[in-house]
């Protein structure tokens, strides 16, 4: 048996010192544990007594009696001071040997790979091996598409000298962090597991790198802190796809929530900001914010910076603020047109001059971006074939720059953002529509009659959705007398609208042959029954059917208000010196949905008496959030109490103001849910010596007594110009009353803007206008009075009918 000089295995369990003929000299301690004898009996033997070999040179050898085998190592050794060598036998448990060769198969294992890194670091983080050059992952993984800079593409760095510091591979900034956390480590001994961070190199410090890191602290025999351990991979690709994939996640919950193109543009930049770009800037065409289709690529169209949001303190001076508008002068590249976006340099891709309104100080913003040192990019977006404007984005220095990457992740960002934003201004364009369709079809707001003085008001809802159906009306009525109506649909939108507008034309068409309230209601409520079954339309509360409606008659000549509704809140009236209070009246059904019949009910109005017609939503209860009512009452009978301090404190309002603070008290900050339409009106009653009233006798000889007192009553009133039409049109009603309906005969006369003349009888026939042939001996007499009078009409009355004319008021001669 024979060996080669060789130093002591790290792993020996035992050893013996062997003399010339192998026999034991001498054994370290624990040979009695492992050899199964004494020290005593194992000292003098030879070594092939004591062990049974199996295997030439290094071999298993096994105890006699035992079956755990032992490897067996033999060695020289000098012995000091003669010159002489003495052979060692060391001994070590065969399963000891087979874990130490699995330790250090695996140390060589990790250390001789490629697609894990793992470093040793001593105590002061000073690496001490390295399997692989820092630079060695970048190339072999890629950067998510963006292709090695020349730095990482070359051996920059060559063969790192170790040992080296962890700031000699990685920038200052990501070396730092890791350090911080490595020495954590090693003082504490918590490990870290599955670390994510940047681990940019300092020779492509403009490539983005992230590492997910492991770091475990190292001890030696003695339970001595040796260092620690690193292993690490890289997870860029990874890393940006989650962040790509969150940020989209960011920009679909929170981009296209609502459909004001201000929110979704303010929105899309604070989304972006800080975790994606440092400043982000949305400019969109004018023209979107009306509805209309944008002229981004038309050189001198209208932009609004409708987004913005930095990072810093501060919004840069140079830079369009948000809000700011501003020119399109030149395009510096045509593929601003397309939806690619751009990674330049340049100050401003899209050359545009600002703004200013007369009067206002320009101030020193002049670009879309930061200029200097930065990274920019600009995303067009882009629509179903439309550019809607363009993003612009900017990173500060010392960031990384926008790389490949981004603009792929800027661009499908630009696309979601900009379906939302077309979405929001086709949106709006359908909102206008309809609310310039329903402010059409309502009447002036301002009407001036005899009568009264009314101010009408109309407040579309903040959404299309709450928009369409409601209206209001003032309608002349023969007499001086006035109508004011106030109703609403039951759907919104388009269809609303229209069907809003055939049943205003039908009370209208209904109030010219002065119909009584109850009565109009009824045949309006028949129309709506129509209107939905020429419709096919079901009678679930939309359309003409649930429509509602309240038409009011006010007469000032006696002061009387008549009025009826189908399915409305009731109006409120104050009269001069008293409190105001809700008219007793009790609405019917919404039209179309029921089969009880139309009450109506008369009140007196004084002059001067305030009546207001107003939505149901105007008084309806509110949420909490202190948007829709100050002080936060929000019952229906709070919000009438707050009606009614309104008007007790009008002193000396016009209806207009009235209107308005009653919409400033109940309606202060936002547009409400659906829409609301307010009526006020201030009575007047024309003064006694303006009318003169007489009762006659079914007699004809009366005819002339009828004559003779209207001719007095004008040369009193200075109309002596009208007295020979009135002459005419007097003698032949009255004559037709006595000839056809009987007595009494009432006749009166109204000087208002006109010349007003009435003649009631009992009889409930309706006269007819025709042309009478030549031979026929009458039939003239209504066809003269028509012929006399500016308009003529005739009504029916609780005790029959009433014919009554109208007469243009001559100028005096001369």
């Amino acid at each position: 048996m024979t060996a080669s000089p060789a130093p002591l295995p790290p792993d020996a369990a035992v050893v013996l010192v062997l003399g010339a003929d192998d026999e034991v000299l001498g054994c370290t301690p624990g040979a009695e544990d492992l050899l199964g004898q004494p020290a005593a009996r194992i000292t003098g033997q030879r070594l092939d007594r004591l062990l049974e070999y199996r295997e030439p040179g290094v071999a298993l050898l096994t105890r006699p009696g035992h079956a755990d085998p032992l490897r067996l190592r033999l060695s020289t050794v000098e012995v000091a001071g003669g010159g002489r060598t003495r052979r060692l036998a060391t001994l070590t448990p065969e399963d000891t040997v087979h874990r130490h060769e699995e330790d250090q198969a695996v140390v060589r294992a990790l250390f001789s790979q490629r697609l894990v890194g793992i470093a040793i670091h001593r105590a002061d983080l000073l690496a001490t091996r390295l399997n692989i050059r820092p630079e060695v992952l970048l190339r072999s993984t890629g950067n998510a598409g963006e292709p090695p800079s020349a730095g990482a593409a070359a051996d920059a760095a060559g063969d790192i000298a170790l040992p080296a510091r962890i700031a000699d591979m990685l920038v200052p900034d990501d070396a730092a962090a890791i350090s911080d956390r490595m020495r954590q480590v090693v003082d504490s001994g918590e490990p870290i597991i599955d670390w994510e961070h940047s681990a940019r190199l300092r020779d492509a410090p403009d490539t983005e790198r992230v590492l997910s890191i492991q770091v475990f602290q190292l001890r030696d025999p003695g339970d001595r802190v040796q260092g620690a351990v690193s292993i690490f991979t890289d997870v860029t690709e990874q890393y940006i796809a989650r962040r790509r994939m969150a940020l989209l996640h960011a920009v679909a919950e929170r981009i296209g929530a609502t459909l004001d193109l201000a929110s979704n543009a303010q929105e899309l930049a604070r989304v972006l900001v800080p975790g994606f770009a440092d400043l982000a800037g949305v400019d969109i065409s004018s023209r979107m914010l009306g509805g209309d289709e944008p002229d981004w690529t038309v050189p001198g169209a209208q932009l609004r910076r409708l987004g913005g949001e930095t990072s810093r303190p501060q919004w840069p001076a140079e830079v369009y603020p948000p809000g700011a508008r501003f020119l399109i002068e030149e395009f510096a590249d045509p593929r601003l047109s397309d939806s690619r976006a751009l990674r330049e340099s340049w100050p401003d891709a899209v050359r545009t001059r600002r703004i200013t309104l007369p009067g206002t100080d320009p101030g020193p913003a002049a670009h879309q971006l930061p200029q200097g040192a930065g990274s920019r990019m600009i995303v067009p977006l882009t629509a179903r074939g439309q550019v809607l404007g363009a993003l612009h984005l900017w990173r500060a220095p010392g960031r990384l720059p926008f790389t490949r990457q981004d603009a792929w992740l800027g661009e499908e960002i630009g696309s979601r953002a900009a379906l939302s934003l077309d979405n929001a201004r086709r949106y709006t364009r359908e909102h206008r529509t309809v609310e310039t369709l329903q402010r059409s079809l309502l009447p002036q707001p301002v009407v001036e009659l005899t009568a009264a003085r009314t101010a009408g008001s109309y407040v579309a809802a903040r959404t299309a959705a709450g928009t369409g159906g409601t209206w209001y009306d003032v309608i002349p009525l023969s007499s001086a007398r006035v109508a004011f109506v106030i109703g609403d649909i039951a759907g919104h939108g388009l269809n609303a609208t229209a069907t809003m507008g055939r049943l205003r034309t039908a009370v209208q068409t209904l109030a010219d042959i002065d119909l009584a309230p109850e009565e109009l209601l009824t045949r309006l409520d028949d129309l709506a029954i129509r209107l939905a079954d020429a419709e096919h339309e079901p009678r679930d509360g939309t359309g003409a059917i649930g429509a509602t409606c309240l038409y009011c008659v006010y007469d000032p000549v006696t002061g009387d208000c008549t009025m009826a509704g189908a399915g409305r809140v009731p109006p409120v009236v104050a009269r001069p010196g008293q409190p105001p209070e809700t008219v007793p009246l009790k609405a019917g059904p919404p039209l179309g949905v029921g089969g009880e019949p139309f009450e109506s009910v008369r009140v007196r109005l004084e002059p001067d008496s305030w009546l207001l017609l107003f939505s149901d939503e105007l008084v309806a209860a509110r949420a909490g959030d202190g948007d829709i009512l100050e002080p936060a009452e929000h019952t229906p009978e709070e919000r009438m109490n707050l009606l009614r301090a309104e008007i007790a404190a009008a002193h000396g309002h016009t209806p207009a103001e009235l209107g308005q603070s009653v919409l400033d008290a109940l309606l202060p900050r936002r547009a409400p849910d659906s829409e609301v339409a307010l009526l006020v009106a201030r009575v007047r009653c024309l003064a006694e010596e303006n009318t003169a009233h007489w009762s006659f006798a079914a007699d004809p000889a009366v005819v002339g007594e009828a004559r003779n007192a209207i001719l007095g009553r004008l040369a009193d009133w200075g109309l002596e110009t009208n007295a020979f039409a009135t002459e005419l049109i007097v003698s032949e009603l009255v004559t037709n009353a006595i000839r056809y309906a009987g007595g009494p005969v009432e006749l009166r006369l109204i000087r208002d803007e006109t010349l007003i003349c009435e003649v009631s009888d009992p009889s409930e026939t309706q006269p007819h206008l025709r042309r009478a042939r030549p031979t026929d001996e009458g039939g003239r007499g209504l066809f003269l009075v028509a012929q006399l009078a500016h308009r003529w009409g005739s009504r029916y009355t609780t005790r029959g009918k009433t014919i009554w004319t109208e007469q243009l008021l001559e100028p005096e001669p001369g």
